[in-house]
């Protein structure tokens, strides 16, 4: 800028000296356009350093964080309760709507009877296996004495001092035994799987009730939907006596977060050059007219959507995609002041300072003007 300034005063000085003081020479129409096309020249100079040095932009919002408030319920349910207003400022964990819990209620009832009874089947599984276990015992005494009595009588009948039909009847005995005893080893085997059936010592039945009541205290609580943060409720679609749940489509009220606002601005590609995070801005907000405020450069998005194309077997037909207009870059701004009511989707301007340059004089009054321009009415400035 300096350089700038010192070329226009020798340049003048020497108009002064060679046409005025000194009429060396005479000044002629040719020499007004040179010196015309030579200060024109020198005042772009200012201009084109505005815009690498200090970035000027009135494309600027507000953005703030919304959550689509939608219930999570398992059918439709009837809301009973509306405890917000629009516009309403709510903390968080305060209940914005209530719905009809009777059938939620019974269905937390039925979970909590299940999983007593499985806890009770759990018990009884393992009583099983103490009566399995006897039963084999039974089974193996019976078999020890069938053999006993079999081996007894089929000597008795050698030696003609029995019957072979008792020593038969006993053969049989025995192999009726062995049947027992192996049908009570099953199932003392199938007692054993059954209460071996568990996850960290836990029984799976017991588990899968207690997964159900789990499930169904959890839509219980979701019948009062609660604020998830601090913010404004607008968009409130939703009175006393409507159906709302799986079958309704979309939010029934959106929550504007309180936390963490920001701005972003649009950029010309080239504008970016020298701009970093961190770097300051001075920013206009459109509902504070005639005032503006300090913040910095958060981040710098380098993408833009077009250059994104949808995955297909189609080769992409350019003529169709104005690749002729150039795409803005978003570059995300913070206010150093917190406190700072700002609306969402607001507009205003925003000056990037990369450095302390004399460039950036020319933007601070672009910026000075554009917001003390808010004041003039109907003028669309």
């Amino acid at each position: 800028m300096l350089g700038v300034v010192a070329i226009t005063l020798a340049y003048l000085t020497f108009i002064w000296i060679v046409f005025v003081r000194f009429k060396w020479m005479r000044f002629t129409p040719t020499w007004g356009l040179i010196s015309a096309f030579f200060l024109l020249h020198l005042l772009i100079v200012p201009l084109v350093g505005t815009r690498m040095q200090s970035p000027y932009s009135t494309d600027v919002r507000v953005v703030r964080h919304t959550i689509q408030l939608v219930p999570r319920l398992p059918e439709p349910t009837m809301v009973t309760e509306v405890r917000v207003k629009e516009n309403m400022p709510v903390k968080k964990g305060d209940i914005l709507f209530v719905f009809d819990q009777s059938i939620y209620k019974s269905q937390v009832r039925a979970a909590q009877a299940a999983v007593v009874a499985a806890k009770q089947n759990a018990k009884i599984l393992e009583a099983d296996i103490a009566v399995a276990k006897d039963s084999v015992a039974r089974a193996q005494s019976e078999l020890d004495f069938a053999k006993v009595q079999q081996e007894r009588f089929t000597t008795l009948a050698s030696q003609r001092a029995g019957s072979q039909e008792s020593a038969d009847e006993w053969t049989s005995r025995v192999n009726s035994s062995e049947a027992s005893l192996a049908e009570a080893q099953e199932s003392q085997k199938r007692a054993e799987l059954a209460y071996a059936s568990q996850i960290d010592g836990v029984n799976t039945a017991v588990i899968q009730a207690e997964a159900e009541l789990a499930q169904a205290q959890y839509y219980l609580d979701q019948t009062q939907m609660k604020a998830p943060n601090d913010g404004v409720i607008v968009n409130l679609q939703v009175q006393e006596g409507m159906v709302s749940g799986i079958l309704r489509v979309g939010a029934i009220a959106t929550l504007i977060l309180d936390q963490d606002p920001y701005l972003i601005a649009a950029y010309r590609q080239e504008n970016l050059m020298n701009v970093r995070p961190g770097q300051p801005v001075v920013v206009a907000i459109n509902t504070y007219p005639g005032k503006h405020f300090t913040g910095k450069v958060d981040e710098i998005w380098y993408a833009s959507r077009r250059g994104q194309y949808t995955p297909s077997g189609n080769l992409p037909l350019f003529p169709d995609i104005p690749l002729h207009t150039e795409a803005r870059l978003p570059v995300k701004i913070t206010l150093d002041d917190p406190s700072i009511q700002l609306g969402i989707g607001v507009g205003g301007a925003t000056l990037i300072l990369t450095s302390d340059n004399p460039f950036t004089w020319l933007g601070q009054i672009s910026l000075r003007t554009y917001t003390w321009a808010r004041w003039v009415y109907p003028l669309p400035i």
